[in-house]
């Protein structure tokens, strides 16, 4: 029986992979085109800050993405979850929410609510980074 479900978890996991690999590579070629297309257009190689915001929210999902693909990866080979990629991961997210949001119209508890996420997640990332590596042989 837990041959089975083991088998079953790691068809789960490479399709995941699979489907990752495909929505990675499809958003990367859409930023591409998107790229090529806002550049040729006039005001020629010239971007407007809504244009950049939307730039770089685009290349932090793919980012994203990226982690969350390197995350299964790990677990389909070690058969476990790496709590710094997830940390990772989530320091990724909240910057691209940060990058993305306009500050000058959210009340500032949202923004001390969000400075206190970040705190949160940074000081975790680091007590699980040195956590690791004290476990280390030396």
């Amino acid at each position: 029986m837990m041959k089975k479900l083991k088998t079953f978890e790691r068809v789960i996991i490479i399709t995941l992979i699979s489907m990752m690999m495909l929505v990675i590579f499809i958003a990367t070629v859409r930023l591409g085109w998107w790229l090529v297309v806002q550049l040729i257009e006039p005001p020629f190689l010239m971007f407007n800050i809504d244009q950049l915001f939307v730039i770089f929210g685009f290349f932090l999902m793919v980012l994203i993405g990226i982690e969350l693909l390197e995350s299964l990866k790990v677990y389909l080979s070690e058969d476990k979850i790496q709590v710094e990629v997830i940390f990772s991961i989530a320091l990724i997210a909240v910057a691209k929410k940060i990058i993305t949001l306009e500050i000058s119209t959210l009340p500032s508890h949202t923004l001390i609510g969000i400075a206190a996420i970040v705190v949160s997640l940074s000081v975790g990332y680091i007590l699980i980074k040195k956590a690791h590596t004290m476990d280390k042989p030396k």
